[in-house]
């Protein structure tokens, strides 16, 4: 294992980012892919946007610094870690693969994303999971650790979203307008919500035991990357939120 773990250390391109401008830095990732690599380091990274979009290979990108917005989007197959915060867009319209960020993430987080999985430690901000879509077999998931702003899950058609609330005080989410205009996919809350909270497009209902095991499932993932305990996450109280119609405003445009 060790030496696994060496070798593949020797194998990773590292690229310094300062002073790069993004589509720069964005093409001497594109070219190191090109030309084979499997693994790359970005250190110093201050804002450069657009970094791993419409990479299309399983190669693995660890970040250091801060991404800036559109990190990953229309990526399909490559695995970011970051360690450090990511800013607006992280995973816009996504296929495919994994983004893990060790810090916050900003608005529209997830926004259309078809597929792959996003994984935040901390809080996310405005309208996450917009417009979050599933396709055939794909299906989308994203799991905050923290808790989110305004107009989560905003018009989503489907995939799974959980929020953990985990450095939440007693668990009270504050987040408003949750839901509205969703159409499809499934949230987990880990707290509590308060009626007036939520879009007048959701319902709240208990948790079961397939929710349960979905829960431990993405949940189990979740542990294993910020080092977390399972059990006593899972020991809180879940609720799950539905769509109430799959054409909430269908009644708007009918003649």
């Amino acid at each position: 294992m060790m030496f696994e773990m060496l070798t593949w250390v020797e194998r990773m391109i590292e690229i310094d980012a300062t002073g790069l401008h993004y589509r720069e830095l964005n093409e001497r990732i594109h070219a190191a892919v090109a030309e084979g690599a499997e693994s790359i380091r970005l250190i110093n990274v201050r804002g450069q946007r657009y970094i791993g979009t419409g990479l299309r290979k399983p190669v693995y990108i660890e970040i250091h610094g801060v991404p800036g917005n559109d990190l990953a989007a229309f990526m399909e197959g490559p695995r970011i870690v970051v360690y450090g915060n990511a800013q607006d867009g992280c995973g816009n319209t996504m296929n495919a693969g994994e983004i893990i960020v060790h810090g916050h993430a900003g608005d529209i987080t997830g926004l259309s994303m078809r597929g792959g999985k996003i994984f935040i430690r901390g809080n996310v901000g405005y309208r996450v999971a917009i417009h979050m879509k599933e396709y055939k077999d794909q299906r989308p998931i994203i799991v905050v650790g923290g808790t989110a702003q305004h107009f989560l899950g905003e018009y989503m058609a489907g995939g799974v979203l959980i929020v953990l609330g985990l450095d939440t005080p007693r668990g009270e989410h504050t987040a408003r307008f949750i839901g509205t205009g969703m159409h499809g996919g499934v949230m987990y809350f880990r707290g509590t919500l308060k009626p007036e909270q939520l879009g007048k497009e959701v319902s709240v209902l208990e948790v079961d035991e397939s929710d349960r095991a979905l829960l431990r499932q993405l949940v189990g993932e979740f542990c294993h990357h910020f080092g977390y305990d399972l059990d006593e996450i899972m020991n809180g109280q879940f609720i799950k939120l539905l769509p109430l119609s799959k054409r909430p405003y269908g009644r708007l445009y009918a003649y």
